[in-house]
């Protein structure tokens, strides 16, 4: 059984398109594990809920969280679809990071970081993790945020379950490039 094709498929139910499988979440994005089994089980015969939970247990992003009871699940972050995971706002570090391919640079340095599709902006706390992310669609580049001066006008800063720092947009006047110092 291929655990990442399956880890993708519960990504996108929980992220982007739970009705696509019959799933309901509720307004802060859990998943009953009895319906994601039941439903899942119509693409991945073998699917269970024991896999379900190996799947979430060994995800080195930490994607997916269980609720006290382990009878629901919800994705952390990087939902398209309109949920309250339940984030608290917290100040960050000075400064994050985040990973994009060199071929957005242009557009990033004119526009800023928008959330475009989804509903925040991804920042990482170190720069592998930044170069990590930005080599998904080619040549990464690492761009630096000055989360001080953000917070200094007013932007709003939450940390998911996973350690993923999450803002609306970043304004270009915030943005740098990295350049290993």
């Amino acid at each position: 059984m291929d655990k990442v094709k399956i880890s993708k498929t519960m990504s996108l139910i929980l992220r982007h398109h739970p009705e696509k499988y019959n799933i309901h979440l509720d307004k802060h994005g859990w998943a009953s594990i009895d319906e994601m089994v039941t439903n899942l089980k119509t693409k991945y015969p073998h699917f269970s809920k024991e896999i379900l939970f190996e799947i979430v247990k060994e995800d080195k992003k930490q994607r997916y969280s269980l609720n006290e009871n382990k009878d629901k699940i919800r994705a952390n972050q990087g939902h398209s679809i309109s949920v309250d995971v339940e984030l608290k706002s917290m100040i960050p570090p000075d400064i994050l990071y985040h990973g994009t391919a060199i071929k957005f640079l242009d557009s990033i340095m004119q526009q800023g970081l928008l959330s475009k599709n989804r509903l925040y902006v991804h920042l990482s706390k170190d720069v592998d993790t930044a170069i990590q992310v930005g080599q998904r669609h080619g040549k990464p580049v690492v761009l630096s945020i000055d989360c001080k001066s953000m917070i200094n006008q007013g932007y709003v800063f939450y940390l998911s379950e996973n350690g993923v720092w999450l803002t609306k947009n970043v304004p270009v006047q915030f943005i740098n490039i990295f350049d290993g110092k």
